[in-house]
């Protein structure tokens, strides 16, 4: 049995060494929106919560304990990552220029798929690998 759920089910989490700046770089690269930042005593994010439509980021300060132990940071493994967010966008080409002008790292360019819709992948300031695209895979053709 399924109830209603508000937004996403998964929901990606990211550990950077500076979340603060990263949360400004991603919502002004990216259109994030901030819906929840905690910091503890020392003013480190423990946990924060991006918005960009129905889906959510999660993220932290990067830290080697507790669950900490058990991710790497882009730069700590050349650049190389198992995973990456894929988020979908209304406007591709816009939001491809957007990030582009904010300094994002594209690696791969935006172009129009075969399989419909358009999309680009890029790197944030701290290697994190992003895939935005205007393919909606909820959509039946």
């Amino acid at each position: 049995m399924t109830t209603h759920v508000r937004g996403s089910t998964i929901i990606p989490c990211m550990r950077y060494r500076n979340a603060h700046a990263a949360i400004d770089w991603l919502c002004k690269a990216f259109g994030f929106e901030k819906h929840a930042v905690y910091e503890d005593d020392q003013g480190r994010v423990v946990h924060a919560q991006l918005t960009l439509g129905a889906g959510m980021v999660m993220l932290s300060d990067a830290s080697p304990d507790g669950f900490g132990q058990y991710l790497a940071q882009p730069d700590e493994v050349q650049g190389r990552e198992t995973q990456c967010a894929a988020v979908t966008v209304a406007d591709c080409r816009a939001h491809y220029e957007r990030a582009k002008a904010a300094g994002a790292v594209i690696f791969d360019e935006y172009a129009e798929k075969e399989y419909g819709g358009a999309g680009y992948g890029c790197r944030d300031p701290e290697g994190h690998l992003w895939w935005f695209g205007s393919y909606d895979p909820w959509q039946v053709p």
